[in-house]
Protein backbone atom coordinates (compact mmCIF):
# COMPACT_ATOMS: atom_id res chain seq x y z
CA UNK A 1 0.00 0.00 0.00
CA UNK A 2 2.35 2.34 0.80
CA UNK A 3 4.58 1.68 -2.37
CA UNK A 4 1.30 2.45 -4.54
CA UNK A 5 0.73 5.99 -2.40
CA UNK A 6 4.35 6.56 -3.26
CA UNK A 7 3.56 5.85 -6.76
CA UNK A 8 0.62 7.75 -7.34
CA UNK A 9 2.14 10.82 -5.96
CA UNK A 10 5.08 10.39 -8.17
CA UNK A 11 2.38 10.04 -11.03
CA UNK A 12 0.46 13.50 -9.89
CA UNK A 13 3.39 15.26 -9.07
CA UNK A 14 4.10 14.50 -13.17
CA UNK A 15 0.83 15.67 -14.15
CA UNK A 16 1.53 18.72 -12.56
CA UNK A 17 4.46 19.60 -14.17
CA UNK A 18 3.83 18.04 -17.99
CA UNK A 19 0.08 20.38 -17.49
CA UNK A 20 0.20 23.17 -15.60
CA UNK A 21 -2.66 24.63 -13.37
CA UNK A 22 -1.67 28.03 -15.36
CA UNK A 23 -2.83 27.39 -18.88
CA UNK A 24 -6.94 28.65 -19.00
CA UNK A 25 -7.99 29.47 -22.80
CA UNK A 26 -6.83 32.77 -24.03
CA UNK A 27 -7.93 35.88 -21.88
CA UNK A 28 -9.93 38.33 -24.21
CA UNK A 29 -9.14 42.06 -23.52
CA UNK A 30 -12.36 44.10 -22.80
CA UNK A 31 -13.40 46.63 -24.83
CA UNK A 32 -11.87 49.66 -22.43
CA UNK A 33 -8.50 47.89 -22.91
CA UNK A 34 -8.94 47.21 -26.05
CA UNK A 35 -10.06 51.14 -26.69
CA UNK A 36 -7.15 51.98 -24.35
CA UNK A 37 -4.44 49.89 -26.85
CA UNK A 38 -5.61 51.70 -30.14
CA UNK A 39 -5.35 55.39 -28.41
CA UNK A 40 -1.66 53.90 -27.47
CA UNK A 41 -1.15 52.14 -30.59
CA UNK A 42 -1.63 55.44 -32.21
CA UNK A 43 0.45 57.79 -29.50
CA UNK A 44 3.31 55.46 -30.00
CA UNK A 45 3.94 55.47 -33.63
CA UNK A 46 1.11 53.97 -35.12
CA UNK A 47 2.26 52.01 -37.97
CA UNK A 48 6.07 52.28 -36.74
CA UNK A 49 5.51 51.30 -32.88
CA UNK A 50 7.48 48.27 -32.07
CA UNK A 51 10.72 48.98 -34.47
CA UNK A 52 13.24 49.72 -33.24
CA UNK A 53 14.48 53.32 -33.12
CA UNK A 54 17.42 52.91 -35.50
CA UNK A 55 15.38 51.47 -37.62
CA UNK A 56 12.58 54.37 -37.83
CA UNK A 57 15.20 56.72 -38.13
CA UNK A 58 16.72 55.53 -41.01
CA UNK A 59 12.76 55.16 -42.70
CA UNK A 60 12.92 58.94 -41.77
CA UNK A 61 15.66 59.42 -44.05
CA UNK A 62 14.33 57.28 -46.65
CA UNK A 63 11.27 58.85 -46.83
CA UNK A 64 12.72 62.35 -46.83
CA UNK A 65 14.38 61.45 -50.09
CA UNK A 66 11.33 59.86 -51.23
CA UNK A 67 9.10 62.92 -50.99
CA UNK A 68 12.73 65.29 -52.06
CA UNK A 69 11.75 63.09 -54.90
CA UNK A 70 8.50 63.91 -55.35
CA UNK A 71 8.77 67.77 -54.82
CA UNK A 72 11.55 67.86 -57.57
CA UNK A 73 9.13 66.13 -59.91
CA UNK A 74 6.08 68.56 -59.05
CA UNK A 75 8.53 71.07 -59.38
CA UNK A 76 9.09 70.14 -63.23
CA UNK A 77 5.63 69.47 -64.39
CA UNK A 78 4.63 72.90 -63.16
CA UNK A 79 7.53 74.47 -64.95
CA UNK A 80 7.47 72.61 -68.29
CA UNK A 81 3.90 71.30 -68.76
CA UNK A 82 2.81 73.33 -71.94
CA UNK A 83 -0.73 74.62 -70.93
CA UNK A 84 -2.10 77.22 -68.39
CA UNK A 85 -1.35 77.48 -64.64
CA UNK A 86 -4.85 75.98 -63.85
CA UNK A 87 -3.51 72.82 -65.61
CA UNK A 88 -0.01 72.97 -64.28
CA UNK A 89 -1.00 73.57 -60.95
CA UNK A 90 -3.49 70.84 -60.72
CA UNK A 91 -1.14 68.76 -62.15
CA UNK A 92 1.91 69.70 -59.72
CA UNK A 93 -0.37 69.00 -56.69
CA UNK A 94 -0.87 65.55 -57.63
CA UNK A 95 3.02 64.94 -56.54
CA UNK A 96 1.92 66.43 -53.00
CA UNK A 97 0.05 63.21 -51.99
CA UNK A 98 2.88 60.36 -51.67
CA UNK A 99 4.50 63.81 -49.78
CA UNK A 100 1.75 63.96 -47.33
CA UNK A 101 1.37 60.94 -46.93
CA UNK A 102 4.74 60.07 -46.20
CA UNK A 103 4.95 62.62 -43.20
CA UNK A 104 1.45 61.53 -41.24
CA UNK A 105 2.79 57.80 -41.07
CA UNK A 106 6.41 58.43 -40.98
CA UNK A 107 7.50 61.60 -39.10
CA UNK A 108 5.26 61.18 -35.80
CA UNK A 109 7.72 57.87 -35.28
CA UNK A 110 10.34 59.15 -36.45
CA UNK A 111 10.20 62.10 -34.22
CA UNK A 112 9.47 59.25 -31.41
CA UNK A 113 12.63 57.50 -32.30
CA UNK A 114 14.80 60.89 -31.44
CA UNK A 115 12.90 60.77 -28.71
CA UNK A 116 13.97 57.03 -27.66
CA UNK A 117 17.61 57.03 -29.14
CA UNK A 118 18.41 59.57 -25.89
CA UNK A 119 15.59 57.89 -23.35
CA UNK A 120 16.31 55.15 -21.25
CA UNK A 121 13.96 51.90 -21.25
CA UNK A 122 11.56 51.18 -19.08
CA UNK A 123 10.72 47.42 -17.40
CA UNK A 124 7.54 45.97 -17.34
CA UNK A 125 6.35 43.34 -15.18
CA UNK A 126 3.87 40.72 -15.66
CA UNK A 127 2.46 37.43 -16.21
CA UNK A 128 2.74 36.15 -19.77
CA UNK A 129 -1.13 35.26 -21.62
CA UNK A 130 -0.06 34.81 -24.79
CA UNK A 131 2.93 34.88 -27.36
CA UNK A 132 3.15 34.60 -31.11
CA UNK A 133 5.96 35.22 -34.17
CA UNK A 134 3.06 36.48 -36.26
CA UNK A 135 1.18 39.63 -35.82
CA UNK A 136 -0.28 42.45 -38.10
CA UNK A 137 2.56 44.63 -38.04
CA UNK A 138 5.30 43.20 -40.62
CA UNK A 139 8.50 41.66 -39.51
CA UNK A 140 7.46 41.75 -36.00
CA UNK A 141 5.93 39.20 -33.55
CA UNK A 142 3.29 39.66 -30.42
CA UNK A 143 3.60 39.46 -26.98
CA UNK A 144 0.55 39.27 -24.59
CA UNK A 145 1.01 40.28 -20.37
CA UNK A 146 -1.68 41.47 -17.95
CA UNK A 147 0.31 43.89 -15.72
CA UNK A 148 -1.41 45.66 -12.73
CA UNK A 149 -2.77 48.31 -15.39
CA UNK A 150 -4.39 45.50 -17.18
CA UNK A 151 -3.97 43.40 -20.73
CA UNK A 152 -0.94 44.69 -22.53
CA UNK A 153 0.12 43.70 -25.64
CA UNK A 154 3.54 44.48 -27.50
CA UNK A 155 4.85 44.01 -30.87
CA UNK A 156 8.55 42.03 -30.47
CA UNK A 157 11.33 41.10 -32.74
CA UNK A 158 10.57 37.43 -32.95
CA UNK A 159 14.28 36.45 -32.21
CA UNK A 160 13.05 37.63 -28.67
CA UNK A 161 10.56 34.64 -28.40
CA UNK A 162 12.66 32.00 -29.05
CA UNK A 163 12.96 30.96 -25.76
CA UNK A 164 8.94 32.80 -24.37
CA UNK A 165 7.04 29.22 -23.49
CA UNK A 166 3.54 28.06 -23.52
CA UNK A 167 2.42 28.53 -19.89
CA UNK A 168 1.56 31.52 -17.65
CA UNK A 169 5.03 32.64 -16.55
CA UNK A 170 6.26 35.73 -15.11
CA UNK A 171 8.04 37.86 -17.23
CA UNK A 172 10.23 41.32 -17.51
CA UNK A 173 10.01 43.48 -20.74
CA UNK A 174 12.29 46.47 -21.53
CA UNK A 175 10.62 48.59 -23.97
CA UNK A 176 11.58 52.39 -24.99
CA UNK A 177 8.92 54.37 -23.54
CA UNK A 178 7.90 56.12 -26.65
CA UNK A 179 7.80 53.97 -29.84
CA UNK A 180 7.38 50.22 -27.10
CA UNK A 181 9.88 48.59 -28.75
CA UNK A 182 10.65 45.52 -27.19
CA UNK A 183 14.57 45.08 -26.17
CA UNK A 184 14.81 42.34 -24.30
CA UNK A 185 12.23 39.66 -22.98
CA UNK A 186 12.75 37.80 -19.54
CA UNK A 187 11.20 34.80 -18.27
CA UNK A 188 11.32 34.27 -14.35
CA UNK A 189 9.17 31.05 -14.13
CA UNK A 190 9.82 27.76 -15.20
CA UNK A 191 9.63 26.70 -19.17
CA UNK A 192 7.37 23.90 -18.76
CA UNK A 193 5.40 23.86 -21.68
CA UNK A 194 6.55 24.55 -25.34
CA UNK A 195 4.86 27.17 -27.06
CA UNK A 196 3.60 25.81 -30.69
CA UNK A 197 4.08 28.03 -33.32
CA UNK A 198 0.99 27.25 -35.97
CA UNK A 199 1.09 28.39 -39.47
CA UNK A 200 0.40 32.17 -40.18
CA UNK A 201 -3.17 32.63 -41.75
CA UNK A 202 -3.20 34.09 -45.04
CA UNK A 203 -5.66 36.73 -44.00
CA UNK A 204 -3.28 37.81 -41.48
CA UNK A 205 -0.12 37.88 -44.27
CA UNK A 206 -2.18 40.19 -46.23
CA UNK A 207 -3.83 42.60 -42.98
CA UNK A 208 0.32 43.44 -42.66
CA UNK A 209 0.71 44.37 -46.28
CA UNK A 210 -2.61 46.65 -46.92
CA UNK A 211 -1.50 49.32 -44.48
CA UNK A 212 2.19 49.61 -46.75
CA UNK A 213 0.12 49.00 -49.98
CA UNK A 214 -3.12 51.55 -49.50
CA UNK A 215 -0.97 54.72 -49.56
CA UNK A 216 1.24 53.75 -52.45
CA UNK A 217 -1.51 52.59 -54.63
CA UNK A 218 -3.89 55.56 -54.06
CA UNK A 219 -1.00 58.04 -54.58
CA UNK A 220 -0.07 56.25 -57.52
CA UNK A 221 -3.80 56.13 -58.68
CA UNK A 222 -3.76 60.10 -57.81
CA UNK A 223 -0.89 61.21 -59.91
CA UNK A 224 -1.51 58.71 -62.61
CA UNK A 225 -5.18 59.89 -63.11
CA UNK A 226 -4.56 63.74 -62.72
CA UNK A 227 -1.06 63.74 -64.74
CA UNK A 228 -2.70 61.31 -67.44
CA UNK A 229 -5.51 63.95 -67.89
CA UNK A 230 -3.59 66.72 -67.67
CA UNK A 231 -1.14 65.65 -70.26
CA UNK A 232 -4.40 65.57 -72.99
CA UNK A 233 -4.95 68.44 -75.11
CA UNK A 234 -8.45 70.32 -73.91
CA UNK A 235 -9.51 73.70 -73.82
CA UNK A 236 -10.24 75.89 -71.99
CA UNK A 237 -7.67 75.25 -69.37
CA UNK A 238 -10.19 76.10 -66.85
CA UNK A 239 -12.04 72.45 -67.89
CA UNK A 240 -8.94 70.74 -68.25
CA UNK A 241 -7.95 70.84 -65.20
CA UNK A 242 -11.26 70.43 -63.39
CA UNK A 243 -11.45 67.21 -65.21
CA UNK A 244 -8.50 66.16 -63.89
CA UNK A 245 -9.00 66.57 -60.51
CA UNK A 246 -12.11 64.98 -60.88
CA UNK A 247 -10.79 61.81 -62.57
CA UNK A 248 -8.03 61.87 -60.23
CA UNK A 249 -10.19 62.68 -56.98
CA UNK A 250 -12.68 59.81 -58.37
CA UNK A 251 -9.48 57.23 -58.55
CA UNK A 252 -8.37 57.97 -55.25
CA UNK A 253 -11.81 58.00 -53.83
CA UNK A 254 -11.84 53.79 -55.24
CA UNK A 255 -8.64 52.88 -54.28
CA UNK A 256 -9.63 54.02 -50.57
CA UNK A 257 -13.35 52.45 -50.39
CA UNK A 258 -11.89 49.53 -52.00
CA UNK A 259 -9.04 49.10 -49.25
CA UNK A 260 -11.36 49.89 -46.32
CA UNK A 261 -13.57 47.29 -47.57
CA UNK A 262 -10.90 44.55 -47.56
CA UNK A 263 -9.33 45.78 -44.18
CA UNK A 264 -12.87 45.11 -42.47
CA UNK A 265 -13.12 41.67 -44.15
CA UNK A 266 -9.33 40.76 -43.23
CA UNK A 267 -9.63 42.18 -39.52
CA UNK A 268 -12.94 40.03 -38.93
CA UNK A 269 -11.12 37.34 -40.09
CA UNK A 270 -8.25 38.06 -37.90
CA UNK A 271 -9.94 39.56 -34.96
CA UNK A 272 -10.48 35.54 -33.83
CA UNK A 273 -7.45 34.42 -34.45
CA UNK A 274 -4.74 36.76 -32.22
CA UNK A 275 -6.02 36.65 -28.12
CA UNK A 276 -7.20 40.05 -26.99
CA UNK A 277 -7.99 40.76 -30.88
CA UNK A 278 -6.54 43.52 -32.82
CA UNK A 279 -5.36 46.72 -31.69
Amino acid sequence: MGKRRVQTKQVRRQVRQVKPKGLPAPVAASPDEQKKQRERYVQSGGLLQGYAPEFVERIGYYSAAVAAACLVIGIVVLLRLPYGWPVRIVAALAWVVPIAFLASFVLPGWQLARKDRRAEPRLVQGTLLGASTASTSLGLGMLMVKTRAGVEQYLVPPERLSRVPGNQVPVVLTVTPNLRHVRSVGVMGQRLVPRAEPPVPEAVRRLRLLPLLTPAVLSAAVIVGDDAVAAVPLRPDLLHATLAVVIAAALGAGVFFASMWLQRRLYSEVQGLIPGGVS
